[in-house]
């Protein structure tokens, strides 16, 4: 029988701030004494000067180099190396995949999670959730988790140091949320929960509340990223793209946006792309498919060209349009084990493919163009 209960789940606790790094042994103290610390290379080197003293007065913290890619094969070597290292506690340094990583070890091994995100690139610091992909980097499976991460840490000096493209890929990822929430919610469908309750009204408010402080502050906080300065833009965008967009989019559901991106998994071209960038191209073919209103279509594009994301799919890097590509990618978009059913009508291969070559033309016409007067909230029901 169908699970028609709602729910809302979140992290045990959020701190959105500065200096965390140097006191990490302190923050993660209540949960465990010997870390097992998953770490992004860029980072590991910085992570072990700066954090490892912080554990020195209470028990130990070993660190380990992040394989690259979120895989089945790489969850098991952590696994291994964590038994080894007697941890009691798992930690993640990095971008969405090394925290995915870190949540998927910390599930199988029992043991309590905190993550630290380094790129505001997904909202995957604050779910339930980790995505598995296969050696080529193909979207493989989600892995439903009971539990959000015990503590996260959102470190606002770090996070606009990194890239500016990975501040904007986590602002694409979280533009979805809400268009993603309002289909799931109209169709009564199943949210992003191990037990796929139903979504919550609260989880479409704060999906609301995610669209609208982005489309407020991103644009400004943007141009700050750009010279790795932290503003209170920044950290508004910060709190919208990890927190708000994870809690809203576990408690309200997925849709066309993200079923869209695991079927762009299997273009060759697109693999430079980031998440949120392929989200971003997501959203427009699930307005399109439906049949969105004119202005909440503009305003979206608007918002897309204002903040420099990739509007169009040669933005993300595809070289030529091959028809059969685009096919599989619907196909794939479609499968039964993926959210397109969230959509509030049937939706088939044929549906996608032509919304995905409508939106890329709508796209190309539009970028010729300049932006259209100013961003508002108003414009989207």
């Amino acid at each position: 029988m169908p699970n028609k209960t709602k729910s809302v789940t979140s992290p045990q606790k959020f701190f959105i701030g500065k200096n965390f790094l140097g006191d990490l042994g302190k923050h993660v103290r209540p949960l465990g004494n010997n870390a097992y610390v998953i770490c992004d290379e860029f980072i590991l080197d910085r992570a072990v000067t700066q954090a490892e003293p912080s554990f020195s007065a209470f028990g130990k913290a070993v660190f380990e180099r992040f394989g690259l890619e979120c895989t089945q094969k790489e969850i098991d070597r952590n696994r291994d190396l964590a038994r080894k290292a007697e941890a009691d506690v798992i930690i993640g340094i990095g971008g969405g995949k090394t925290l995915d990583t870190a949540k998927a070890v910390a599930y199988h091994e029992k043991l309590p999670v905190v993550i630290f995100p380094t790129i505001a690139s997904t909202d995957a610091p604050c779910t339930a959730l980790t995505v598995i992909y296969n050696e080529h980097q193909e979207f493989e499976r989600y892995l439903f988790l009971p539990n959000n991460p015990d503590l996260v840490l959102a470190d606002t000096e770090i996070l606009a140091a990194a890239p500016t493209r990975f501040f904007l890929a986590g602002i694409g990822d979280a533009l979805a949320t809400y268009f993603e929430a309002r289909a799931c919610y109209r169709a009564n469908g199943e949210n992003l929960t191990v037990m796929k309750m139903k979504p919550s009204r609260t989880g479409l408010g704060l999906a609301r509340l995610c669209l609208d402080i982005l489309l407020e502050n991103a644009v400004q906080a943007r141009f700050a990223v750009d010279k790795n300065l932290s503003t209170q833009a920044v950290e508004n965008t910060i709190e919208a793209t990890i927190y708000l967009s994870g809690v809203g989019v576990e408690a309200a559901g997925i849709a066309a946006a993200h079923a869209i991106h695991n079927g762009m998994t299997v273009v060759p071209s697109l693999h430079g792309a980031q998440h949120g960038d392929k989200v971003t191209f997501g959203v427009l073919a699930q307005l399109i498919l439906e049949n969105a209103p004119k202005e909440e279509l503009e305003t979206v594009i608007n918002f897309i060209k204002a903040v420099g994301l990739p509007l169009t799919l040669e933005d993300l890097g595809m070289d030529s349009f091959i028809e059969k590509e685009w096919r599989q990618v619907a196909e794939l978009a479609c499968a039964k084990e993926d959210s397109m059913g969230n959509m509030p009508f049937d939706v088939t291969p044929d549906d996608v493919y032509s919304a995905i070559v409508t939106a890329n033309d709508i796209a190309n016409a539009h970028k010729k163009l300049p932006i259209q007067g100013p961003i508002h909230t108003s414009a989207i029901a």
